[in-house]
């Protein structure tokens, strides 16, 4: 069932993806008024097709990769007048202006980024929880060392953005990738308002890198010491005087290096009690507690305390979750077209591409962690998707574009054969690029 996940993922994240992208095409040509023949997604042989009252025919086709919306045009052979009937008010594609062929090549694009903005509007409504983005002690002379962070600090903000999970923090180190500066980090403990502002310097960072190590480049280790989070009313720990924020340092006088290593030590101290160093307020303090005896799973007896690992609740009402959908589709785009800018300049490495078959080991990967990660990376996908449409490339939206903009220019359309000519070009260009894609995703797997 595992190894299905995957390629199930992939169709579903396309054909969503697609689906949504060619509908943009489908309602700014039914705008136009002019004649649309067939609705499909995919490519290939249709396996299933039906047809509504206006004879337009929407299809499935059998290879998932794509899509398109044909429109009738007068000069195209398969469309001949005799084979289409033209309702009151319909016109062919050729006969639209070009500004509103201009208007339809964008509807793909802006579907895909309202499409983003509608998930993560979901997103931040259904809400979730993660885990404070903590840290480890970081590597001598490691960046973030010299810094000054310090093991056991969270991750407040990337250059100003605040950051509430670990997949936050990559997304705004992603956008550093090739820059020279400094990266300012806001760090800060658990309980306490202030943050401290951290320069981490960096020097043409990754430029060219095609698999860069984001964190461990800076020394910035994910931690997971043993802070407490969350402590239940009236539970052994609330008893006990144990308090949010309390970070425990040792048990019986043997050092408590991380979260795991409390877990064992109260679940091996049923009903037994135990002394506790803790770290409150920067100041150490002892308290005794005693674990409740709780009957496991598996039928065995553990020590039960009534304390969890803190965590960020991420959720708004409704205007809030549409306010923060707006926010984080911004900075997605904006990454996005940072990246593409830096891929293009060569600060961002080619090998950095990815085909569809990490595109479904990435969207199944996020499937497995929950519905959260996978809605993230459907977001991120479809802005992707959307703006590597408007490349300047023949056979992709942009290209659709520079060709009406060149026919305002010049009052006339472009040739057909500059047209055929730039379609050979373009199609060359994207499987070109297709196929770098693909190697470069097995050297990643294999």
């Amino acid at each position: 069932m595992d190894l299905l996940l995957y390629p199930i993922a992939l169709i579903v994240t396309l054909g969503m993806l697609v689906t949504f992208h060619e509908l943009g095409h489908f309602v700014v040509a039914r705008w136009s008024r002019v004649k649309i023949v067939r609705f499909c997604v995919g490519f290939g042989r249709p396996v299933w097709s039906r047809y509504d009252k206006r004879g337009v025919e929407y299809a499935l086709a059998a290879i998932p990769l794509g899509g398109y919306v044909r429109m009738y045009d007068e000069r195209d052979a398969e469309g001949a007048v005799d084979q289409v009937d033209l309702a009151p008010g319909e016109v062919s594609y050729n006969q639209l202006t070009p500004w509103w062929r201009i208007a339809i090549a964008l509807g793909g694009p802006a579907a895909n980024i309202l499409f983003a903005f509608l998930v993560y509007w979901m997103m931040f409504l259904g809400g979730t929880t993660e885990p404070v983005p903590m840290v480890a002690e970081a590597p001598e002379n490691s960046p973030a060392a010299i810094a000054g962070m310090e093991a056991g600090q969270y991750i407040a903000a990337v250059d100003g953005s605040e950051t509430l999970s670990w997949q936050q923090i990559a997304m705004g180190l992603a956008g550093r990738l090739g820059d020279t500066g400094h990266i300012r980090i806001n760090v800060g403990w658990l309980g306490e308002i202030s943050t401290t502002t951290l320069a981490l310097p960096i020097d043409a960072w990754h430029r060219g890198a095609a698999d860069p190590d984001l964190f461990g480049s800076l020394g910035i280790k994910p931690g997971w010491p043993a802070v407490i989070g969350y402590v239940e009313p009236d539970g052994p720990a609330d008893r006990a005087g144990i308090e949010p924020w309390d970070r425990i340092v040792g048990v019986d006088g043997d050092a408590v290096e991380s979260w795991s290593d409390w877990v064992k030590v109260i679940q091996a101290a049923a009903g037994r009690q135990l002394e506790v160093t803790l770290v409150r307020a920067h100041s150490e303090h002892l308290v005794r507690v005693l674990p409740d005896a709780v009957e496991a799973t598996d039928g065995s007896t553990v020590g039960y305390l009534g304390v969890g690992w803190p965590s960020n609740e991420i959720e708004y009402g409704i205007l809030g979750a549409m306010r923060q959908g707006f926010l984080k589709t911004g900075d997605t785009t904006m990454l996005t077209l940072g990246l593409l800018k830096k891929m293009l300049t060569g600060d961002v490495s080619v090998a950095n591409l990815s085909s569809p078959i990490m595109i479904a080991k990435v969207a199944g990967d996020s499937a497995r962690s929950g519905w959260w990660t996978f809605a993230g990376v459907l977001g991120l996908l479809s802005i992707s998707l959307g703006i590597l449409n408007l490349l300047p490339i023949p056979i992709l939206d942009g290209g659709h574009i520079v060709y009406c903009i060149g026919e305002l220019a010049m009052g006339r359309p472009v040739s057909e054969r500059v047209q055929i000519l730039g379609t050979q070009v373009g199609l060359f260009l994207v499987v070109g690029f297709l196929m770098i894609a693909i190697y470069n995703d097995l050297l990643r797997l294999f």
